[in-house]
């Protein structure tokens, strides 16, 4: 198994959409983007998660996404988002995926069906022990509906696969302890909430990925990078500014808002698929507003004509 240094900034990628029946994948645009970013700075990518709209791709379209990301950057690893409520579906996609090319795999917990803890830590290892490829636990508990407690991550961080949990339970205690008692092992704690990166980093967390750095990644970047080199005060001031932002892309389900940003800033289109929609015109205004003050400190609303 291949080393990867889980440390820094990981942009959640979108997966950008034609404006057609099928709302068919902008591979095109797609590869812009994952150059974009990696020119940009950041540490790593990660396609075809939750804001990437996995859960409406095919397996093939999944796939055909990771590789895409893959050939279009030199330097960055790319982490694909591989799980399912599904094992035999997960371990399918994941063991595609590193196929594919992906460096690492990103596996959130079994949605909806909600196991156990003992169910999920027998999820986790079947694919770990299957799949040769560093592989990231994902817990999400108001995706999924149910959360992966300290013990069961502290458990699946022994697993010589398994090198990182992506924590956006929204816990700090939670988060801390896993923290805590992972800290002489090889594995990193992402933060999987933009707005807890700077709390999540002060404790020992790793890095990000983020949602936020798709619209602001150097931003995004300079924070993490001052945390990560104990720059608190330029870190907390980068925090702050990147604050509106945060809260902005989640007024409605991601990654509707943030599919908008990237429209207004001409990064790609905001067509999601169903049962996704596009962002509701009262959030709109205050978007622009947000991303216009992030590019013109001074006020100066650059994006007013933008047509949507």
């Amino acid at each position: 198994m291949t080393a990867i240094d889980l440390t820094g900034v990981f942009p959640a990628m979108c997966t950008p959409f034609h404006d057609d029946a099928d709302r068919s994948i902008d591979f095109e645009t797609l590869r812009e983007d994952a150059q974009r970013l990696e020119a940009a700075g950041v540490d790593g990518l990660v396609p075809v998660g939750s804001t990437g709209e996995s859960a409406t791709l095919t397996h093939d379209e999944h796939v055909e996404v990771v590789e895409a990301v893959v050939d279009s950057v030199d330097d960055v690893p790319v982490v694909a988002g591989t799980g399912s409520n599904n094992t035999r579906e997960a371990l399918s996609l994941s063991q595609r995926a590193a196929d594919a090319g992906a460096d690492a795999l990103l596996l959130i917990s079994p949605y909806y069906n909600r196991p156990e803890q003992r169910g999920l830590v027998d999820h986790f290892e079947t694919i770990a022990d299957e799949v040769d490829c560093p592989q990231i636990v994902y817990n999400v508990p108001s995706r999924t509906g149910q959360n992966i407690e300290p013990d069961t991550a502290v458990e699946l961080a022994s697993h010589p696969s398994i090198l990182g949990y992506k924590a956006a339970s929204g816990d700090m205690n939670q988060i801390s302890e896993i923290i805590e008692r992972t800290r002489e092992a090889d594995f990193s704690v992402l933060s999987g909430d933009d707005g807890m990166t700077l709390p999540m980093l002060s404790v020992g967390a790793h890095g990000c990925i983020s949602v936020a750095a798709n619209v602001e990644p150097e931003r995004t970047c300079a924070m993490v990078g001052a945390a990560l080199s104990e720059d608190y005060e330029r870190a907390r001031n980068l925090h702050h500014e990147l604050g509106p932002l945060f809260r902005g892309l989640f007024v409605e389900t991601n990654p509707i808002p943030v599919k908008e940003a990237m429209r207004i800033r001409g990064y790609g289109p905001a067509h999601v698929r169903q049962p996704l929609s596009r962002l509701s015109d009262e959030y709109l205004d205050d978007l622009e507003s947000i991303l216009a003050e992030l590019e013109n400190p001074d006020g100066e609303d650059a994006f007013a004509e933008v047509e949507r």
